[in-house]
């Protein structure tokens, strides 16, 4: 089977070329293999370019290192545009940029754009505020979890929640490089108070434009960066009062421009996304 290995700031992903059939060519199972770094091709995760449905050019699955399925991957999404620019382009129809594909996924219709420059932007749609649509129980359903109190590992974290489509836990600190990411994500992801599980942010506030992330990704684990988590990281920083509503978050994978519209009230996401290489797994 041929795949292509993109990355997204070093969030890396195999991508499949899937359009010919609905449901994803490989098992979950089958994808752990495929994203174990040693005995594998190595990789955050698999995404497969499946056909459009519901009016959409093509549609996103995606499986996590560990077989999870996230409803949607924000640096993936940017992966996936580039990789079927790659793909139409053999086809004879390369679509010139700014180009815009309207991608279904689990998260509901995502537009990423090919940018002239090679970056992409995606509009990520409104987030997700209420504790029932995150979901967590650390509100009542219809309220905001903005500096809730979170107790993990015996100590009391401030935390504000937010979805992308995915489930987010922001909480602010003053050296991000100090967090003990290995330690502390696991016991974020698997809370009680989140059903669902959870992908854990933890956000630096340099200035109010700028913001440095590290990240814990549901499914994942450490990740060198995660589109969604920089957007619910921003939106977090505006709800807390401690960021403006456009900035760059400094990933350890490098940065992307985030921008929380005032007046349409959705997120939008610009960063990179490149090919690493092509080949062929041999069952």
């Amino acid at each position: 089977m041929e795949f292509s290995k993109y990355h997204g700031l070093g969030n890396d992903f195999i991508l499949v070329d899937n359009r010919h059939r609905p449901e994803p060519l490989l098992s979950p199972a089958e994808a752990v293999a495929w994203c174990d770094r040693h005995f594998g091709i190595g990789a955050d995760g698999v995404i497969f370019a499946l056909p459009g449905q519901a009016g959409t050019d093509y549609t996103l699955r995606i499986y996590n290192s560990d077989g999870s399925e996230p409803e949607m991957c924000g640096n993936g999404i940017r992966c996936l545009a580039k990789f079927l620019e790659t793909l139409e382009t053999a086809e004879g129809r390369a679509p010139q940029a700014p180009h815009t594909y309207r991608i279904h996924t689990l998260a509901g219709v995502i537009a990423p754009t090919l940018q002239p420059d090679g970056q992409v932007t995606v509009d990520m749609g409104p987030p997700l505020l209420l504790a029932a649509e995150i979901p967590t129980t650390l509100a009542a359903a219809q309220e905001k979890v903005v500096a809730v109190p979170l107790t993990v590992a015996d100590q009391t974290w401030s935390v504000t929640g937010v979805s992308m489509g995915n489930p987010h836990c922001v909480t602010f600190v003053e050296e991000v490089e100090a967090i003990p990411l290995a330690t502390l994500g696991p016991q974020f992801e698997h809370h009680a108070a989140f059903p669902q599980r959870i992908n854990v942010e933890f956000i630096q506030v340099v200035r109010p434009d700028y913001l440095k992330m590290r990240v814990w990704e549901r499914g994942a684990g450490i990740t060198l960066a995660c589109g969604t988590g920089a957007c619910a990281s921003l939106v977090a920083g505006v709800l807390n009062g401690v960021c403006d509503r456009t900035a760059t978050v400094e990933l350890p994978g490098g940065p992307l421009h985030i921008e929380w519209s005032a007046d349409t009230n959705r997120v939008y996401m610009t960063g990179p996304a490149e090919q690493v290489f092509q080949g062929t797994w041999m069952a």
